[in-house]
């Protein structure tokens, strides 16, 4: 075989390895954001759930006050 098309063989195989080693890397950095991502949106929907039990909470105490000013 020639020595050119050899080189040229090499070159492609470094090539496509290279080329599919940043695309794992990728892959695998934008998994980890989307993790972090999704531990964020959990944090906050738990804020969001506590406020609106909270909310009740309030509306039952501001019955109550409101029902011991009337006695």
């Amino acid at each position: 075989m020639q020595p050119e098309i050899i080189v040229a063989l090499l070159s492609l195989i470094g090539t496509l390895a290279g080329s599919l080693l940043g695309v794992l890397a990728s892959n695998k950095l934008t998994n980890y954001r989307i993790e972090q991502l999704e531990k964020k949106v959990a944090a906050h929907n738990n804020v969001i759930e506590r406020t609106y039990k909270l909310e009740g909470e309030m509306q039952e105490v501001q019955h109550d006050i409101r029902d011991l000013k009337q006695r």
